[in-house]
């Protein structure tokens, strides 16, 4: 089993929901974490609860996602872990969706786990090691109505670390994916905790034991994809 002890991670969408709660449970188990949100308030809140790094950054922003890390070098000098978690999504019919709106997801969604891995793979490379996990979602592999970007741009981003784990691993880099279903967040513009999502969502950090669980495999193992859904939800 890998020691996650001082091993340096950095977690994006970390100022809430299932972000906060891979912040938080890393850090318990004795990682370094660099938390990176464009939410400065809850943000800092979140680094200090990890005893963490807060960096306000826009992970579509190709100037941030290398500030991210750097910065994260600059103090560790080091960097193991990179978990690509930032994400946002609306719903609606295709004929109803901006432009605007269409963009944004894929420039979070897509652009944001390019642009930070992009930033971290010299470094990984480097050092012949690394793990860079993403936060996918369920509909990176099914459709449905009113998803049409957003599960296109999920079904993108499993494309991007799909293909990535076949360039990286002869390099002692890892790629791991978690295909997450129905979880109790804010995202949507939800709020958690409601009644009628009380045994039908998965909780944060149900999604966080996922993602210790793939970088606490063994030297040698990587676990290419995980799935999991609450138990009432129909897949």
């Amino acid at each position: 089993m890998t020691d996650l002890t001082n091993q340096v991670a950095i977690v994006t969408g970390a100022s809430r929901g299932i972000g906060r709660a891979i912040a938080t449970l890393l850090a318990l188990q004795g990682a370094k974490v660099v938390c990176v949100a464009r939410s400065e308030d809850e943000l800092i809140e979140v680094a200090q609860k990890t005893n963490g790094l807060a960096i306000v950054a826009n992970v579509a922003d190709e100037q941030d996602a290398q500030l991210v890390v750097a910065e994260t070098l600059s103090l560790y000098g080091r960097l193991d872990i990179v978990v690509c978690n930032a994400g946002v999504g609306s719903f609606n019919l295709l004929e109803n969706f901006s432009a605007e709106e269409w963009d944004r997801m894929f420039d979070v969604n897509v652009k944001g786990t390019f642009l930070l891995c992009k930033a971290a793979l010299p470094h990984l490379k480097e050092q012949q090691r690394g793990h860079i996990v993403g936060i996918a979602s369920d509909v990176s592999k099914r459709t449905f109505v009113h998803g049409t970007a957003y599960g296109a741009s999920k079904y993108a981003q499993h494309a991007v670390l799909d293909a990535l784990r076949k360039e990286v691993r002869g390099q002692g880099i890892k790629v791991s994916v978690i295909y997450p279903g129905l979880v109790d967040t804010y995202f949507n513009e939800s709020k958690p905790g409601a009644p009628d999502k009380q045994g039908t969502h998965l909780q944060p950090l149900d999604v966080a034991q996922a993602v210790r669980y793939v970088l606490e495999a063994p030297a040698h193992v990587v676990i290419d994809e995980l799935m999991l859904h609450p138990l009432t939800q129909e897949w």
